[in-house]
């Protein structure tokens, strides 16, 4: 009681000011004379790291699964129906983590769901290594899928509300881009294992790869500090300034104390019905563009690279030939899946050069015209890839391989930064986490879909007509984006309220 009462004395005699002008601010020296700019304090930074990691573990755990699923078919026995309950299960687990885990960031807090995330991955990672039977298998890659749903928006919000405006578009992205090097890790690693563990178990070693490292992880992220914005915005105005005190700690010490003052609306808020604090607040007059906006786009997006991403070693197995037709024993399917794994491996590096793109030109050239532009690369590539099916022999494959290489490309510099990027900085801070939430899981639909649905149509209706159909989806992506965009880039986010 004393010490937040001296602490309210100290800051008395200050002008109020809100969390996200005391982030933005550029120290001064002691004559008064602005400095050119300020580095990210530690924490800032810690927090930014420890952010990366979600969306490493589920480019890791996702794409593996393309080099893991031959072998569980194998150890299972699997039906073409089952590999696609396989290949959507995790996907399905962040459709529903996304909103029902993510959107409790609103009222317990980011750090602490920050956390909980986490440890539920582990949790549930273990349980997958060691897993008896394919329901049980569905299971735990349901509930690996459930921690990683509520890192999409959790990981969003305890960046972009911790750091500079004018970094936030790269710094969101540049953790965002994790999830390209957690693909090509975990295509690498999966061929790794299978070249020196040639055992229908194998797979079992790839998932348990990750478990350490998710625990240091979970280590690291009990010492971050709290949003400031979200301990503000349920009136807990005394830890706020504590904890953007911690967050701004650095050395010599700048700001010195901080005030902040609760917006007028913001305690209003409080005042009216719970509903306005639900998911149903995603759909008033005021923020229906920027749930459209944040949702369509994204799901469209999701049919094609989840789709594309996870069974990337099937189709190229399949249309370049390298691969034995039949395969009739265990050497066989290992022998396969290990060329298949490479060619992944090869165009995932096209992932990771994408969101580097994506990094530096967001904040020059939008969060809209990217994402728009990205969606018609995005078809172009697809159409090759669909032309090249009418082929044979050499052009077939440049064809093919040009065309993943650019999907690769523009859906990271594009839709896949762009819409995770947009989702975190069109809502308001009280609902900030349902609605990044909300449109993770919604784009999650797609993306459960299309894993579930890819075996199956690639065997009924070919990769040609498949992917001409992805076509069409990526063209409704940047039209629909243009028709609904809020540019973001660049701009406050107490101003985006």
């Amino acid at each position: 009681m004393s010490s937040n009462a001296a602490n309210a004395s100290d800051v008395s005699h200050l002008q109020p000011r809100s969390v996200q002008s005391y982030i933005d601010e550029t120290p001064l020296w002691p004559d008064g004379t602005g400095t050119p700019g300020v580095p990210m304090t530690r924490m800032q930074w810690r927090i930014w790291i420890l952010a990366t990691a979600g969306k490493f573990f589920e480019g890791l755990v996702v794409f593996m699964t393309g080099v893991a699923l031959p072998l569980m078919v194998v150890e299972f026995g699997l039906s073409a129906a089952e590999k696609g309950v396989v290949g959507a299960a995790t996907l399905a687990g962040i459709l529903i983590g996304a909103s029902a885990l993510g959107g409790l960031a609103d009222t317990f807090g980011r750090k602490r769901m920050f956390i909980v995330e986490m440890i539920l991955f582990v949790v549930f990672l273990v349980a997958l290594s060691l897993s008896p039977s394919f329901p049980w298998l569905v299971v735990f890659l349901f509930g690996v899928g459930l921690a990683l749903g509520c890192d999409y928006p959790t990981a969003h919000l305890v960046i972009s509300e911790s750091i500079p405006s004018k970094d936030r578009g790269k710094l969101v992205l540049s953790a965002f881009g994790f999830q390209a090097v957690g693909a090509l890790v975990g295509t690498a690693v999966g061929y790794l294992i299978l070249a020196n563990l040639q055992d229908v178990t194998a797979w079992r070693w790839m998932y348990a790869t990750a478990i350490v490292p998710a625990i240091l992880v979970i280590i690291g992220r009990l010492s971050i500090s709290r949003s400031a914005h979200w301990l503000l915005e349920q009136g807990r105005v005394t830890e706020a300034q504590q904890e953007l005190m911690r967050l701004l700690e650095r050395e010599p010490k700048y700001p010195k104390q901080v005030h902040l003052d609760r917006p007028a609306e913001e305690a209003t808020c409080d005042q009216t019905s719970g509903r306005k604090r639900g998911y149903g607040q995603l759909f008033t007059r005021k923020t229906r563009r920027a749930t459209l906006l944040a949702s369509i786009p994204w799901f469209l997006q999701d049919l094609g690279t989840y789709g594309i991403g996870i069974f990337t070693p099937t189709i190229l197995a399949a249309a370049l030939g390298h691969q034995t037709t039949h395969p009739h024993n265990l050497t066989a399917i290992i022998h396969n899946d290990i060329l298949a794994a490479k060619g992944a491996a090869l165009l995932d590096v096209l992932l990771i050069v994408g969101i580097i793109a994506a990094v530096l030109l967001t904040d020059k050239i939008g969060r809209i015209r990217l994402q728009t532009i990205g969606f018609i690369g995005c078809a172009l590539g697809l159409a090759l890839a669909a032309f090249s099916q009418a082929l044979s022999g050499p052009l077939q494959m440049t064809l093919l391989v040009i065309g993943f290489m650019l999907f690769n490309f523009m859906t990271n510099m594009g839709p896949n930064a762009q819409t995770y990027l947009i989702a975190g900085e069109v809502f308001p801070t009280r609902i900030r986490g349902k609605g990044a939430g909300f449109a993770a899981s919604f784009a999650k639909i797609g993306a459960v879909t299309t894993a579930f649905l890819f075996p199956v149509l690639l065997a009924q209706i070919g990769t040609e007509t498949l992917l001409a159909f992805l076509v069409g989806t990526s063209l409704a992506g940047a039209l629909i984006t243009w028709l609904f965009r809020i540019e973001t880039a660049g701009k406050n986010l107490e101003e985006l309220e």
